[in-house]
């Protein structure tokens, strides 16, 4: 079956159609739902929230522009809504602009490392990250999608830059401490 077909059997409740289709995507909205996530079970349920939201606005989708980029972006807003809603995007106060980087001797760290440690950002500057820097949204395009101001924008990003570059730079200082402890106890 073609996307198009799948798309115009979805259109009609047709709940194969929807089967196949949660089987198409569920693994690549997932990852959407992870990075925005705390928790894996957030995620599935933010995925779940999700498909019933593309299934109930299917009918919408007029097939220009990629299907794919549509159900991601409503995937997006499904996750920002229920945020929105619990209120876990306070504004902050502070306006800080600063960029931090990440020295390039960190830039090993591993990929699944980096991963957790952007989910154990508090949410605001976890959504705040992910939008700006993996799904590449503007500061003007998240303050509107968040409902805060450009300047919380920045702010939650250089944050949240901070903190992984601590969580990072803390790694490196337990990796080397473990590493002179290794030789010390071994060389004498």
């Amino acid at each position: 079956m073609s996307l198009e077909e799948l798309i115009q059997n979805c259109k009609k409740n047709d709940r194969k159609a929807q089967e196949l289709l949660y089987r198409a995507y569920a693994t690549t909205l997932y990852g959407i739902c992870l990075k925005y996530s705390n928790s894996k079970s957030e995620a599935e349920d933010s995925l779940h929230d999700s498909f019933m939201t593309i299934y109930d606005k299917i009918g919408q989708y007029k097939g220009k522009g990629s299907f794919e980029g549509w159900i991601k972006r409503i995937t997006i807003n499904t996750v920002l809504q229920k945020y929105r809603r619990e209120e876990y995007l306070k504004v902050v106060t502070d306006n800080v602009e600063e960029e931090v980087t990440i020295d390039d001797a960190y830039s090993d760290i591993c990929l699944q490392t980096l991963l957790r440690y952007i989910q154990e950002l508090p949410n605001k500057y976890r959504t705040t990250f992910n939008l700006y820097v993996l799904d590449g949204y503007t500061h003007k395009e998240i303050s509107e999608l968040l409902g805060t101001s450009i300047g919380t924008s920045k702010s939650n990003l250089a944050r949240a830059r901070t903190l992984l570059k601590e969580k990072i730079e803390a790694k490196a200082s337990q990796s080397i401490i473990g590493i002179l402890m290794l030789i010390t106890t071994h060389v004498f």
